[in-house]
C-alpha cells in the first residue's frame, strides 16, 4: 500500500509531508526548494510508492484566490502531467501558515528558529496532509 504526499506549495520552496502506511497520520518529511521539486519528486517517486497527492490550496478568508491561488493551480496541473498515474487532491490552506507557526511554538522551537521558512512550509504540509487524512478517516 502506497502513502499520502502533503504538498505546501511556494513560489520558492515546497513543504513536503508524507502519511504512514496505513494513511492515518501525517509528518514531516523534507522542504525543497521549487526550481529542485522535479528532480526530487522523480527520485522520490523510483523508491516510494505513492497513492495520491493532497496540495494547500491558497485562499483568503473570505474564499477569494490569493496572489498565491494560480502558481498553486499551475504546479497542481504539472503534477497531473507528470504523473498522471497518481490522483492529486486539493485542500483549503487557508490558516494553514499560521497554525504551522502556532504548532512550531507549541513544540518549544528556540525563537531564534522559530521564522525558518523552511521549518513553516514543512510543518504546514503536514498540517494540511493531517487535514486530509481526517475527513477521509
Amino acid at each position: 500500500m502506497g502513502r499520502i504526499m502533503g504538498i505546501d506549495f511556494g513560489i520558492k520552496r515546497i513543504g513536503i509531508a508524507i502519511s504512514d502506511p496505513m494513511n492515518s497520520f501525517a509528518q514531516p518529511l523534507d522542504t525543497i526548494l521549487t526550481q529542485d521539486f522535479p528532480t526530487w519528486i522523480k527520485n522520490y517517486t523510483i523508491n516510494h510508492e505513492i497513492d495520491s497527492f493532497v496540495v494547500g490550496l491558497p485562499r483568503n478568508l473570505n474564499g477569494e484566490e490569493t496572489h498565491a491561488t494560480r502558481p498553486t493551480m499551475q504546479f497542481i496541473e504539472w503534477l497531473n502531467n507528470q504523473y498522471s498515474n497518481i490522483p492529486v487532491n486539493t485542500i483549503d490552506e487557508r490558516l494553514s501558515s499560521r497554525e504551522a507557526q502556532n504548532e512550531i511554538l507549541k513544540m518549544g522551537v528556540p525563537k531564534s528558529k522559530r521564522k525558518e521558512k523552511g521549518r513553516i512550509d514543512n510543518v504546514a504540509a503536514t498540517l494540511i496532509l493531517q487535514t486530509f487524512l481526517d475527513t477521509k478517516n
